[in-house]
């Protein structure tokens, strides 16, 4: 079995389905949104999926697929990396047959699972796929692909002077810790599923005791 093969295999039982949009979907230079990420999201939705339900074949895509244009988080254009992911998605399944009503479904979750395009999900598909590559931005991964994205943007860790910005305005393009409470912390509160919620919740307790740990060391 190939390499290819191999990670399209995590994705049964559409692993068929995998080993021909992993090779659009998984980026090759950034390790917040590589073929790790969407395996890990892919778990993810599979623990969602089992309590709440919804089309397992419409998510299989919809992960595969939801970071398919890569857009760097310092990018102006980053607010249209949903859409312009969701518009690519559209082409990429419609060259595989796809019907149009299934299309615009996995299209309309890409569209709005992004923190940054701020639109809301309104099929359960899409609130699936929204909680689930959020938490992924949570607990110990949270951190990991935090401190990973600060590096590639050229960010410090913390600021050494005040690095819980007590006397300063937070500042996550310049430190990586800020990023904690700008973003992920308040991600938990728009969880759209009870049992996204529930993960959260858990992961949630993982990133603060995260940031204790780092804040005790230093």
């Amino acid at each position: 079995m190939g390499h290819l093969s191999s990670l399209a295999a995590a994705f049964a039982p559409h692993e068929a389905l995998a080993e021909r949009l992993l090779p659009h979907g998984a980026s090759v230079d950034d390790g917040s949104h590589d073929a790790a990420h969407l395996i890990r999201v892919w778990k993810n939705v599979r623990r969602i999926h089992g309590a709440e339900g919804g089309d397992l074949r419409i998510l299989a895509a919809a992960v595969l697929l939801h970071d398919c244009v890569s857009v760097e988080k310092n990018s102006p254009v980053r607010a249209q990396a949903s859409r312009l992911a969701a518009e690519r998605a559209f082409e990429l399944l419609d060259e595989l047959g796809w019907r149009t009503a299934e299309i615009t479904a996995v299209a309309h979750a890409i569209l709005t699972h992004s923190f940054s395009a701020n639109l809301p999900p309104e099929s359960l598909e899409a609130k699936i796929l929204q909680d689930a590559d959020r938490l992924d931005a949570i607990g110990m991964i949270g951190a990991a692909r935090c401190f990973y994205i600060a590096g590639r943007m050229g960010s410090g860790l913390y600021d050494p002077l005040d690095p819980l910005a007590e006397d300063r305005p937070l500042d996550d393009k310049a430190y990586a810790i800020d990023h904690f409470e700008t973003k992920l912390f308040k991600l938990t509160d728009g969880f759209q599923t009870a049992a996204g919620r529930a993960l959260a919740r858990q992961r949630q307790e993982r990133l603060r005791a995260v940031l204790a740990m780092l804040i005790e060391e230093i």
